[in-house]
C-alpha cells in the first residue's frame, strides 16, 4: 500500500485517468456516509465530476447538500479483474468546491468532455464537483 500526501504518483496518475468510474463518498449531516458512482476526469491534482442530464429525481442532489455542509470528500478508483494479480484501487481524499459560476465551471468540464464522448456532444448543465486532491492512498496486487 502507497500512501502520499498531495500530488499523485505517475502510476496512480495513469490508473486513475484511464479509469472510466469512481465512487464518490462524502458524509451527510447526521455522519452517516454517502457514497455513489460517477464519472470524473482528472484536471491537474483536482478530480472533477459534474451533475450531468442522465435521469435524476431531482437537480438537487443529496451529494451536493453533503459537500456544502462538509466539503471532506473520497474518491475511489479501482479495477476488478478475476486475475487477482491484476487488482488494483487509489483512493484521493481531498476538500471538494462545488462549483456553479462561469467560466469556470466550462472550465473545468473540458477534461470531462475530452474523456467521455456524451459530454462532448452536450455539455452538463448542472454544477461540477472539484475535488482539490490533499493524499492519496494506493495498493496494487503487482
Amino acid at each position: 500500500m502507497t500512501t502520499g500526501e498531495g500530488t499523485l504518483s505517475s502510476e496512480e496518475r495513469l490508473k486513475v485517468g484511464q479509469a472510466r468510474v469512481a465512487r464518490l463518498a462524502t458524509v451527510r449531516s447526521d455522519g452517516t456516509p454517502h457514497l455513489v458512482v460517477v464519472t470524473f476526469a482528472l484536471h491537474g491534482d483536482t478530480v472533477v465530476s459534474a451533475v450531468d442530464d442522465k435521469p435524476k429525481r431531482s437537480q438537487d442532489l443529496q451529494r451536493l447538500r453533503n459537500l456544502e455542509e462538509r466539503p471532506a470528500a473520497s474518491v475511489l478508483v479501482d479495477h476488478y479483474d478475476d486475475d487477482w494479480s491484476r487488482l488494483w484501487w487509489v483512493r484521493l481524499d481531498g476538500e471538494a468546491q462545488i462549483v456553479r459560476d462561469e467560466p469556470r465551471r466550462t472550465e473545468l468540464l473540458a477534461p470531462l468532455a475530452a474523456k467521455y464522448a456524451p459530454y462532448r456532444q452536450a455539455l452538463p448543465t448542472g454544477a461540477v464537483i472539484a475535488l482539490t486532491v490533499r493524499s492519496t492512498v494506493s495498493w496494487s496486487a503487482s
